[in-house]
C-alpha cells in the first residue's frame, strides 16, 4: 500500500466548512439528454430551485454548470433536483486510506460517518487494506467532506485517488460507444429485410415479406432496441415538456400502430404495411446518435488532453527516504524528485538540479524551457535531460494546470449570447412540430386522403423535426474553439467573452510587461545634490519594500555594484506616482513628475537632462527628499521581440491599437513608434484607465483592454474583453476573459483570429440547423417525404452539425503571429 500523509483536522474541517460559507459553483453530468428541449427542462428545473442563483446546462458537454448559495442548498439537493426532471447524475467511486482503526468496531464507525455525510449513496471500509470506498453522485461530494467526516469519528484519513479518471472515463465512453455500435448493427441487420423488400417496391419487383415475418422483425427495434426513447418521452411528458425522443416514439409508434391495425383489418388498407418505416427510422436515429457520441468524443479532446497531463503519482523526500505517494497524497512544502522524462507532478519550485523542460501543451510555448535552481515549474510540463528536485507550491486543485483545466471546463459549458435566441426556440419547438402533425394528419384526411396515409404524412413530420441540430450547434462549436485556443496557450474564460471578440474594433495595450519586457534595467545614474552611488543606494533602500518592476532593476543594479541598502521603513506605495520611505531619518520620494509635484519640489535643475534621457526611450525616476532633488536614474524597459509583428497582425485583421501607460509621454512615443502603435495615451493614472476605456467604447465600439499588472484589473474589468498577460498577476488574470498563457502580443491577434473563426462555425451551424428544419417540415407536410426519408434526413443533420465544428481542429497559430 502506498505511502501517504494525513492532514490536520483543522484544515479538513475548514475545507469542508468552505463548501457552506459562500456562493459556489458546481458542475454535474448529466446522463439521458437528448437535444435542446432536455436542456430547457433541467434549467428550468434547477433554476426554480431555491438556492440556486444561476445555471447553465450544456448539451455537447452533458454537464450542467450551477452557482449555488451553499447555506441555503447543499450540492445533493442540486443533483436530486435534476433527478427529478427525468434524467440521471451519475455515480462516481471515491477512495480514502484510514489510518488508526484497530478493529472490525472501527471499520463500522468509519462507515457510518461516512454514509452520514450528505450526498453519500453507500460507503465500505476495508479493515484489512484500511480503504474506505464511498459511492455518490459525481461532483456532490468533496473529498475535503469526507475526510473531515472520518476525523470527527476520530480516526486519520487521507484522499488516496479517485477511480473515475480521465483515463477512467475514457474506458467507459468508449466502452458506451461499442455499446451502441452494436446495438446499431443488431437494429440494422433486424431492419435490411424490411429494408430489402422496401427496395425491391421500388425497383418494381414483386418482392414482399409475409405480414407476419414483418412483424416478427419490427417488434424487437421498436420496444427492445427502441425502447430508449420510450423511457425519455414519458419522463418528458410526466415534466410537462417534450423532446426528440417524445418525436421519434410518436412517429414510429405511430407507423408501428398503424401496421398492426392493417394487419388485423386488411380491408381498410391496400395491403400496405409500414413496418419497415418504424424499423427505419429507429436504426437511422441510432446509428445518427452514435456518430454524433463519436463525434462529440472529439469536441472534449482538448479537456481529456489537458487531464491526462496529471500523473498518477509522485516521488517524494520524507524523512529522509524517496518514496512513492498517490497524486492527491501530494502537499504544498513536499520535497519533489523529477526524473528526465518524467512529467512534473505539481507547481513548484527548484530547489536542485537544472534541465529543460516542455510546457508546450500548457502554454503553447514550442520550445523547452531551460530551468535552474530558483526558478519555476509547471505542474503536467515534461521533464527533459536533468535531475530536478522541486519543492511543491500548488498541489491539487490549486495548481496552475488544474486551474487550466477548471476555466476551459466553464468556458465549455457557458452559453454565448445567440444560444439564448436558440433556447426561445427550442422551448416551443417539440410542441409546435406536434401541433404541426396534427394539422397536416387533419388536413389530408378531410381534404380526401386515406387515414393511413395521412398518418404517414403526420409521421414524416414527426421523425424529420430535429431539435438536436439546434441543441447542439453552439456548443460544439464552443468546446472545439476553446479547446484549440487552449492548445496555442490561449485561455477564454466563458462564451460570451468568445463572441464578443470577433467583433473587436480596439485593442488597447498597456507599456511595461505587455508590449515591454517588463525586466527593467538601470541605464544612466545622474547625481544632483548627490552622489551617483548615494542616489543608487538611497533609491534601493526605498524601493525594497516594492514589487514593481522598476523597482527589481535599482535592485538588481545595487546588487550589482555591491551596494547593500539601507533599512527603510514607513514605506508607502503611491499608485501611479512612485514611492516614499523613510531612510536614516530622512523622508525620501522616488517616482516620476506627479510625484514631485505633489511634494512640493521644484524639477527645474534636473528637467534638461530628464529629457534628454526620455528622449532615448528611458524612463527617468526623480529622487529627492523633502527639501530638494538628489539625483535622476534611468531605466530602459527592453520591447518584446514580437510586439511589432503583433500590432501589424491586428492591422490585418482591421483592428486598431492604443498604447494607454502611465509612463511619461517622451519614453511612451518611443515605444509606440517603434512597434507601429496607432495612438497613445500617456501619464493616465491607474485609477483613471477604466474611465479612457469607457471614452474609448463610445468612440470605437467593442474595445478590449491587455494588461499584466494589478494597476491593469480596474481597465480589464472596464473594457469589452480583458486580455491577461501570461506570467502577469493573479489579479489580472481574474480580471480578464481571455488569459494568454505566454506574455507574446501575437497572441493577441491568434484570441482574435480564432474567435471570429468560432462564431463562423456557430452562425454555420444555427443557419443550417435552422434551414434544415424550416424546409423539411414543410416537405414532410406537404407529403414529399417518406417517413424512412426523413428519418435519415433527422439522424444525419446533428451530425452534420458536429462535423462542421470539428472543422475547427485544423486552426493552428499563424507563424509569426500573422493570421
Amino acid at each position: 500500500m502506498p505511502s501517504f500523509t494525513f492532514g490536520t483536522k483543522s484544515m479538513n474541517a475548514a475545507l469542508a466548512q468552505a463548501q457552506i460559507d459562500e456562493p459556489r459553483t458546481i458542475t454535474l453530468p448529466i446522463e439521458g439528454m437528448t437535444c435542446a428541449s432536455c436542456v430547457g427542462r433541467v434549467e428550468r428545473a434547477l433554476s426554480k430551485t431555491d438556492g440556486v442563483i444561476q445555471v447553465s446546462v450544456n448539451l455537447a458537454t452533458e454537464r450542467a454548470e450551477v452557482r449555488y448559495d451553499g447555506g441555503r442548498i447543499a450540492p445533493v439537493a442540486v443533483a436530486e433536483a435534476i433527478e427529478r426532471t427525468g434524467f440521471t447524475v451519475p455515480s462516481e467511486t471515491l477512495i480514502l486510506s484510514i489510518g488508526g482503526m484497530t478493529c472490525a468496531s472501527c471499520a463500522g464507525r468509519v462507515e457510518r460517518a461516512l454514509k452520514k455525510t450528505a450526498g453519500v449513496a453507500a460507503a465500505l471500509v476495508n479493515l484489512t487494506t484500511e480503504e474506505a470506498r464511498v459511492s455518490a453522485p459525481t461532483g456532490v461530494v468533496a473529498m475535503a467532506a469526507l475526510v473531515a467526516a472520518v476525523e470527527r469519528a476520530g480516526f486519520e484519513a487521507a484522499p488516496l485517488r479517485m477511480r473515475k479518471g480521465a483515463k477512467d472515463e475514457d474506458a467507459e465512453a468508449e466502452r458506451r460507444l461499442r455499446r451502441e455500435r452494436n446495438a446499431v448493427i443488431l437494429a440494422g441487420l433486424l431492419t435490411l429485410p424490411l429494408i430489402a423488400q422496401m427496395i425491391a417496391g421500388f425497383a418494381g419487383f414483386d418482392f414482399k415479406l409475409a405480414a407476419w415475418l414483418q412483424l416478427a422483425l419490427a417488434t424487437p427495434v421498436q420496444f427492445g432496441l427502441g425502447a430508449r426513447f420510450y423511457g425519455p418521452a414519458w419522463r418528458a411528458l410526466r415534466a410537462g415538456s417534450g423532446n426528440m425522443d417524445l418525436l421519434v416514439a410518436l412517429g414510429t409508434s405511430a407507423a408501428y400502430g398503424l401496421s398492426v391495425a392493417l394487419m388485423i383489418w386488411p380491408q381498410y388498407g391496400d395491403g400496405h404495411l409500414y413496418f419497415e418505416a418504424a424499423a427505419v427510422i429507429i436504426t437511422l436515429v441510432m446509428l445518427g446518435r452514435w456518430l454524433e457520441h463519436r463525434a462529440k468524443r472529439s469536441t472534449a479532446a482538448a479537456i481529456r488532453a489537458l487531464s491526462e497531463l496529471r500523473p498518477t503519482s509522485a516521488h517524494v523526500l520524507r524523512g529522509g527516504a524517496e518514496i512513492e505517494v498517490p497524486i492527491d497524497a501530494l502537499a504544498a512544502g513536499d520535497i519533489v524528485i523529477i526524473r528526465p522524462g518524467e512529467r512534473i507532478p505539481a507547481d513548484g519550485e527548484i530547489i536542485e538540479g537544472d534541465s529543460e523542460v516542455d510546457e508546450a501543451l500548457i502554454t503553447g510555448e514550442s520550445m523547452p524551457v531551460a530551468k535552474q535552481c530558483g526558478d519555476t515549474v509547471i505542474g503536467g510540463a515534461v521533464n527533459g535531460a536533468g535531475l530536478l528536485h522541486v519543492r511543491a507550491i500548488g498541489v491539487g486543485a490549486e495548481s496552475m494546470l488544474a486551474q487550466i483545466i477548471r476555466l476551459v471546463e466553464s468556458a465549455q459549458a457557458s452559453k454565448a449570447p445567440v444560444q439564448r435566441l436558440v433556447d426561445r426556440v427550442a422551448a416551443v419547438f417539440v410542441p409546435i412540430v406536434v401541433v404541426i402533425a396534427t394539422v397536416a394528419f387533419a388536413g389530408w384526411w378531410m381534404g380526401g386522403m386515406e387515414p393511413a396515409m395521412a398518418l404517414v404524412i403526420a409521421v414524416s413530420v414527426l421523425v424529420i423535426s430535429c431539435p438536436c441540430a439546434l441543441g447542439l450547434a453552439t456548443p460544439t462549436a464552443i468546446m472545439v474553439g476553446t479547446g484549440a485556443a487552449a492548445r496555442a496557450g490561449i485561455l477564454i474564460k466563458d462564451a460570451e467573452a468568445l463572441e464578443r471578440a470577433h467583433k473587436l474594433a480596439l485593442v488597447v495595450f498597456d507599456k511595461t510587461g505587455t508590449l515591454t519586457e517588463g525586466r527593467p534595467s538601470v541605464g544612466q545614474i545622474i547625481g544632483l545634490a548627490a552622489s551617483e552611488s548615494e542616489t543608487l543606494a538611497l533609491a534601493a533602500a526605498v524601493q525594497t519594500g516594492s514589487e514593481h518592476p522598476l523597482a527589481k532593476g535599482v535592485l538588481a543594479r545595487a546588487a550589482e555594484e555591491g551596494v547593500a541598502p539601507a533599512r527603510a521603513h514607513d514605506f508607502k506605495s503611491l499608485t501611479g506616482r512612485g514611492v516614499s520611505a523613510t531612510v536614516d531619518e530622512r523622508r525620501l520620494w522616488l517616482g516620476n513628475r506627479r510625484l514631485m509635484a505633489e511634494a512640493g519640489l521644484d524639477t527645474q535643475v534636473g528637467e534638461a537632462r530628464a529629457a534628454a534621457l526620455e528622449g532615448q526611450g528611458d524612463t527617468v525616476m526623480w529622487l529627492a527628499d523633502d527639501e530638494r532633488l538628489l539625483g535622476l536614474i534611468a531605466v530602459r524597459d527592453k520591447i518584446k521581440p514580437g510586439a511589432a509583428q503583433a500590432i501589424e497582425s491586428l492591422k490585418r485583421l482591421g483592428v486598431a491599437s492604443v498604447m494607454l501607460t502611465g509612463d511619461n509621454r517622451r519614453s511612451a512615443e518611443i515605444v509606440a513608434a517603434a512597434v507601429g502603435i496607432d495612438s497613445l495615451l500617456a501619464e493616465v493614472l491607474p485609477e483613471h484607465k477604466a474611465a479612457e476605456i469607457a471614452r474609448l467604447q463610445e468612440i470605437h465600439g467593442v474595445v478590449a483592454m491587455v494588461g499584466d499588472g494589478v494597476n491593469d484589473a480596474p481597465a480589464l474589468a472596464a473594457a469589452d474583453i480583458g486580455i491577461a498577460m501570461g506570467g502577469g498577476t493573479d489579479v489580472a488574470m481574474h480580471s480578464a476573459g481571455i488569459t494568454l498563457m505566454r506574455g507574446d502580443p501575437a497572441l493577441v491577434a491568434e484570441a482574435i483570429d480564432i474567435s471570429r473563426a468560432t462564431y463562423r462555425k456557430i452562425l454555420q451551424n444555427l443557419f443550417w440547423a435552422f434551414i434544415y428544419n424550416l424546409i423539411g417540415i414543410p416537405l414532410a407536410a406537404s407529403g414529399l417525404l417518406s417517413p424512412v426519408f426523413a428519418g435519415a434526413a433527422m439522424a444525419f443533420s446533428s451530425v452534420s452539425v458536429v462535423t462542421n465544428s470539428l472543422l475547427l481542429k485544423r486552426w493552428r497559430p499563424r507563424p509569426g503571429g500573422s493570421p
